[in-house]
């Protein structure tokens, strides 16, 4: 069930707890960090004591900005800190974690063990991975995390300051590929809204900005694509290291050429460490592919991570999984 459904079981949570956790995913975009510093003023307007919980040793260019932006004006601590914060009372802690529904994607999976309550709000599929305590809030036709928080922010009749609608109408933007995927007519609304209330879309493609140096490199990944019926398949070289998000960006530019239906990305993003990027229109099961490699996501788009494996040997494991879908 969605917010709008869950919406007393949210009131009462948050209202019997004291200290109050924003946890998101690894390597966290505009989404994640949007939606934890939505939650954050939503919470404060409620006297909650609050904190978000960063780990990441290297930030995306968008939230970098950001981080450096609000930098002294959130509570934002590393999970090692959280006993410091921690209310003497357990049941008076309560952990919400943003746009994942995964404990070994999470920031630190070890911090869940912490709190023994739980609030997951998300927008992508649960499977067999997926955390299975707490109020499990999903929405998985809804665009982004950033907009379920627009529509919890209406339950609670906060009008959020216009730099904070400017985050969340970044993420919509971010996870929706411009409005072209995974976007509803209450997402047109959302971010009608949120400018309503003072977002900046001149602000946000700041926020989108990227390096021209990062671009270029990323150009080169659409060099070796190959089509196996609708499904659009590239990689990088070895010699190359690649951002997440640089593999995302990839995989979402695919789509836009006839005939695709869906994309993979796959790229060094560590010394040891291979990355695949995968996107959707909504009409071919990329999830259930990236399940079998270890990774996960929903029908518009996910990712997997292969630690000591080669791009060749990922690219043939993929491949197999396309082909094997595709009933051939």
């Amino acid at each position: 069930m969605g917010i709008v459904e869950n919406k007393k079981k949210i009131k009462r949570q948050v209202k019997k707890s004291k200290n109050i956790f924003l946890m998101a995913h690894k390597n966290l975009d505009l989404d994640a960090i949007g939606s934890c510093i939505g939650i954050y003023n939503i919470l404060k307007k409620n006297k909650k004591n609050c904190y978000i919980i960063i780990d990441d040793k290297e930030e995306e260019m968008g939230v970098a900005k950001v981080l450096k932006e609000i930098e002294g004006c959130y509570n934002i601590i590393k999970s090692s800190d959280i006993p410091i914060y921690l209310y003497k009372r357990t049941n008076k802690n309560l952990l919400i974690i943003l746009d994942t529904n995964k404990k070994f994607l999470l920031q630190n999976p070890d911090a869940i063990d912490y709190f023994t309550k739980k609030i997951i709000i998300d927008h992508h599929d649960l499977n067999k991975d997926s955390i299975d305590d707490g109020l499990i809030i999903t929405e998985e036709n809804t665009s982004s995390t950033c907009e379920m928080v627009v529509t919890l922010s209406t339950m609670y009749n906060i009008e959020l300051p216009p730099y904070v609608c400017t985050l969340l109408l970044a993420g919509i933007i971010l996870d929706t590929n411009n409005f072209t995927l995974k976007t509803t007519a209450d997402t047109y609304y959302a971010a009608y809204y949120l400018t309503a209330l003072g977002a900046s879309p001149k602000k946000v493609q700041y926020l989108l900005k990227q390096d021209i140096n990062t671009y270029a490199e990323q150009q080169k990944l659409l060099v070796n694509i190959e089509v196996l019926k609708n499904v659009a398949i590239t990689k990088g070289t070895q010699y190359i290291v690649y951002r997440r998000e640089d593999l995302a960006k990839t995989a979402d530019t695919l789509l836009f050429f006839n005939g695709i239906e869906a994309s993979f990305t796959i790229g060094k993003i560590g010394k040891d460490t291979v990355g695949i990027s995968a996107r959707s229109l909504g009409n071919y099961d990329i999830s259930a592919i990236l399940e079998e490699l270890g990774g996960g996501g929903d029908s518009y788009n996910g990712a997997a991570v292969f630690e000591h494996k080669t791009i060749g040997e990922v690219h043939d494991m993929l491949k197999k999984l396309v082909k094997k879908q595709d009933g051939e």
